[in-house]
């Protein structure tokens, strides 16, 4: 009889360690996923941030117009601007009016 119950322990033994290893496994997979996740949403809200803290201040607005778009952009008032809601309505002619 006590061999039995030490055989029946040792296949019990066995068995629980096979199903807690399969489960831990697959909880490192789920921590390993998440962990990537991680890094990669980190990654892209420091592009985010950089982008925000470069672009997101009016100085710096001020100075990439001066450094690039000084003789390029000129101001056109409300009134000029029209609403085009159809590619037909565009008037290739009248392109270079406001020069």
């Amino acid at each position: 009889m006590l061999k039995k119950f030490v055989v029946l322990i040792i296949l019990l033994l066995i068995i629980s360690t096979s199903l807690i290893k399969n489960y831990t496994k697959t909880l490192d997979e789920e921590i390993f996923s998440l962990q990537e996740s991680i890094i990669y949403l980190n990654s892209v809200k420091g592009l985010v941030l950089l982008e925000n803290n470069y672009l997101g201040s009016p100085e710096q607005l001020s100075k990439l117009y001066e450094l690039y778009f000084k003789d390029e952009l000129k101001y056109t008032s409300r009134e000029k601007i029209e609403i085009i809601s159809d590619v037909n309505q565009i008037n290739l002619e009248n392109l270079n009016q406001n020069e």
